[in-house]
């Protein structure tokens, strides 16, 4: 992984400031800190920081082709480089690097923007032509490595990181209310909208161009266009699996050599290891490949119910490699990370284990080590969030048609917990825009309910307009034809893959330690085999990850291969217990809450009281406790980022 930003003239071939970039590029040191590389050109400038994995002694970047008209900064891993290579060679191209990045320009030549649909990997692109005078920025198919941009007058900014754009003193820091909607929404920022007015987040497997104006009189050209998209067969046409070893064989196959490309590096990689069947596979499967001495990482979290270093202990033994090596991550180190954590995701981030997963990269880096494979994908392509299997049974209500009972039970539920609700008419809105009936509706809807909790009325008018749902530009008469759990599977990696895992839970928290995470299950032949295979071997009955569980028991212990999904989260109530941190009850006096603007003061201090003396572990109180979580979290962000006199910070 590495860091790359830059700006271009939209109206002619003025110079970029250099110190403007250099401020860029020293934003984003954390994500490459081995060096830097500059372009200057008549209207552009490059800039990369590089963290060396691939080409250690030669990957020094901007990249060029042969005759120096195409510049490329990078951020990523194309893991069949050396076969585009070798292809590249045969015609005729010159290569003399050991990088991946060099394969770039010379495939451009070959093929322009088709250029994006030959390469495998997670990467985050920009490349100048100098004959075209045109920029084109490009992400990877599922989002692991972002590119965020945003126009300001006669010019266009780019940049891994937002912290980078506003370093370059042409960009100023304005909330964008609608973003801090879409975080109560989703608990996630999706994209293509941030919480920044006017920055905006490339979405995956698209790219985007910037043609300047030109002394022709043509004007500039900003297009944004889809190269993939998540895709599903029609309903009736998935493979039926009607040879289950077959099944089995050949997805071991495909994910196996998955984990072999992702291993490939000039460095060592390590893995992540918690007691799940998603990371125990990968790390057995990278022993087989590389030998038992792949060191795993795996965090104790202090609660009994959410510790799983016995199930990491027993897979690690079970496959022959060392124990893994342990983060504790106490009740207390959420609130004493949470202000790291939110200023390298650049967003309110509601989920409270991301901040342990900042300090697992700090792990690792701590120990040397630049690379770490990964188990996520697996839950949202092989259905494993347990949402599925509630919406599952409560949907068992609807045998009569035309008559919702499970709507009547989930209102009738909330009704009498003294849980607010929205107008039916909302749910139903909501489904018409996915397709129908979706189990993410419910999850997200747990936090949805704190917009009528907190929202200040300002927040309601924002909310009164804005369509978060709508933004996702859902594929709805493609969808359509889709089997009902598809669709689910679309909304899971459009959402919380990418707005949330791959964000604040992957690239910026690991990249803030300048750690680099490879996930297998995003290959990209590992999704299109997952892809059209038959949902009843994602969900049987109420047993998900079907397909992975019947592999897991060629390669880790039943009790791992058969273990029920829990999810890794930190306690949510640690902002609100006592001793409770200076800097949460000053984020939440009536006078910073008043500075912001976004939450309702009186209603904020009463559910702060109220939620203390509810059932533990009880959904109504799950759902305050996620309310509050992203209620410090929008005043955290708003302080680090917007107005700095809302606390004092430790």
């Amino acid at each position: 992984m590495c860091g790359i930003a830059g700006v271009i003239d939209l109206v002619g071939e003025r110079t970029v400031p250099d110190d403007v970039v250099r401020r860029m590029a020293r934003a984003i040191v954390h994500r490459g800190p081995d060096e830097e590389g500059f372009h200057f050109g008549a209207g552009i400038a490059l800039a990369s920081r590089r963290l060396s994995i691939v080409g250690l002694a030669d990957g020094q970047q901007p990249v060029t082709n042969e005759d120096r008209n195409i510049h490329v900064v990078f951020n990523g891993e194309l893991f069949d480089h050396l076969d585009r290579r070798r292809e590249l060679e045969a015609r005729g191209h010159r290569l003399v690097k050991h990088c991946d990045t060099e394969i770039i320009p010379h495939l451009w030549e070959d093929l322009r923007e088709s250029m994006f649909e030959r390469l495998r990997g997670q990467f985050a692109i920009a490349l100048w032509d100098e004959r075209a005078r045109q920029l084109t920025l490009g992400r990877d198919r599922f989002g692991i490595c972002p590119i965020y941009w945003t126009r300001q007058g006669d010019w266009l900014l780019f940049a891994s990181e937002i912290k980078a754009l506003l370093a370059s003193g042409m960009v100023p820091a304005k909330p964008d209310r609608r973003g801090i909607d879409h975080v109560f929404t989703f608990a996630a920022m999706p994209g293509p909208r941030t919480c920044f007015e006017g920055i905006q987040l490339l979405l995956p497997g698209h790219f985007l161009q910037i043609t300047p104006a030109n002394e022709r009189g043509a004007s500039s050209v900003i297009s944004e266009r889809a190269y993939w998209e998540m895709n599903f067969p029609d309903r009736g046409d998935e493979d039926p699996g009607d040879d289950p070893k077959r099944l089995v064989d050949d997805f071991e196959k495909v994910l196996l050599q998955a984990v072999e490309e992702r291993l490939r590096a000039d460095v060592p990689v390590g893995a992540y290891l918690s007691g799940g069947v998603d990371s125990s596979m990968i790390v057995a499967m990278a022993c087989r490949i590389k030998g038992p001495a792949i060191n795993t990482y795996t965090i104790r979290v202090d609660s009994p119910e959410l510790d799983e270093l016995s199930a990491a202990n027993l897979t690690a033994k079970h496959v022959g490699t060392k124990p893994p090596i342990v983060q504790e991550f106490r009740k207390s180190d959420a609130t004493e990370t949470y202000p790291h954590l939110i200023r390298a995701a650049e967003a309110p981030v509601v989920d409270t284990s991301c901040a342990a997963m900042l300090q697992l990269a700090q792990r690792v880096h701590a120990n040397g080590q630049k690379v770490v494979l990964t188990g996520e994908g697996s839950d949202e392509w092989l259905l494993g969030y347990p949402w599925y299997k509630l919406a599952k049974l409560i949907n068992y209500l609807d045998v009569l048609p035309g008559v919702r009972l499970s709507e009547l039970a989930r209102r009738s539920y909330l009704r009498l917990h003294g849980v607010p609700q929205y107008p039916r008419a909302f749910r139903q809105h909501t489904e018409d825009l996915v397709g129908g009936p979706n189990a993410w509706i419910d999850a997200y809807g747990l936090l949805g309910l704190s917009k009528l909790r907190f929202y200040s009325e300002q927040m309601h008018e924002v909310r009164a307009q804005s369509d978060p749902w709508g933004e996702l530009q859902f594929p709805l008469e493609r969808a359509k034809r889709w089997h009902p759990l598809n669709r689910g599977v679309w909304v899971a990696g459009r959402v919380t893959l990418a707005g949330l895992l791959l964000q604040a839970k992957g690239d910026r928290v690991a990249m803030h330690s300048s750690v680099e995470v490879r996930y297998p299950f995003l290959d990209e032949e590992v999704f299109d085999f997952l892809a059209r295979i038959h949902p009843r071997w994602k969900l049987r009955g109420f047993r998900d990850k079907h397909l992975l569980r019947l592999l897991a028991e060629r390669w880790v212990p039943k009790s791992i291969a058969r273990r029920q999904k829990v999810i890794f989260r930190a306690p949510l109530d640690s902002f609100h217990l006592d001793p409770e941190p200076a800097y949460v009850a000053q984020l939440l006096s009536e006078e910073s809450l008043r500075r912001t603007g976004y939450f309702d003061v009186a209603a904020v201090h009463q559910w702060r009281k109220e939620f203390r003396n509810m059932r533990p572990g009880s959904m109504p109180r799950l759902s305050v406790e996620m309310g509050l979580a992203a209620v410090v979290a929008t005043q955290l962000w708003h302080h680090l980022y917007l107005d700095s006199n809302l606390a004092e910070l430790p």
